[in-house]
């Protein structure tokens, strides 16, 4: 969808507040189709944008941390098994 959105969730290092906050930008700006809002539009863009940004930025906090990197140094993104 938004190529330009980096992923996020990484093994080597947390993502920033501003990797977040870019991040939810994007998406708000693809989700409406406005890069810049009109001025009676900037209100809701701001807000969804905050939105965003709080909502990943929990998501981020609340995921378990990766289990390990993968040769590629990328975080392995799969499911932790549940103990037997």
């Amino acid at each position: 969808m938004c190529r330009s959105i980096k992923t996020l969730r990484r093994a080597d290092a947390p993502a920033t507040p501003e990797e977040v906050q870019a991040a939810a930008l994007q998406f708000v700006r693809k989700v409406s189709g406005f890069r810049q809002p009109s001025h009676i539009n900037s209100v809701a863009f701001e807000r969804a944008v905050a939105e965003v940004t709080r909502a990943s930025q929990t998501l981020l906090d609340d995921l378990s941390a990766p289990r390990r990197a993968r040769r590629t140094g990328e975080a392995s993104l799969a499911p932790t098994p549940a103990p037997r």
